[in-house]
């Protein structure tokens, strides 16, 4: 996936966050829970524009992990929306699994970037010494 379509998949993701907390009843719980879940599904995508604007490797992997944490955090909230029963399972659904899915991307992104820090690795950008 491409930086560009990244940065829409977390933008789309977070406009959905938006709509499916404004169906939520309106009660103390369900209030905490909307500024959670709108707090951190919001920051996922707003984490992803920071680290594409990283200035070092070690910077970008940081700023991914924390787009990870968000990730995460956002399906705790989702969870706990759905087993409380403030919403119906069936429209957090899509949503948790994205959650999921940008969570799994970040792990692997930050990996992959780490290997291609390897001195050893032919494909990294740090010179082999001799």
């Amino acid at each position: 996936m491409t930086e560009t379509e990244m940065k829409l998949r977390t933008k789309r993701f977070a406009l959905h966050l938006l709509r499916l907390t404004a169906a939520m009843p309106r009660t103390i719980a369900a209030d905490v829970l909307h500024r959670q879940v709108v707090r951190s599904g919001t920051a996922v995508a707003s984490g992803y524009r920071a680290a594409c604007r990283a200035k070092s490797s070690a910077d970008f992997i940081y700023k991914l992990s924390v787009v990870e944490e968000e990730a995460d955090e956002t399906a705790l909230w989702l969870e706990l929306i759905a087993e409380d029963g403030m919403l119906p399972q069936g429209k957090v659904a899509a949503l948790l699994q994205e959650a999921g899915e940008i969570t799994a991307m970040m792990v692997s992104a930050q990996k992959t970037v780490r290997v291609s820090r390897l001195p050893h690795n032919p494909k990294s950008k740090l010179q082999n010494p001799k």
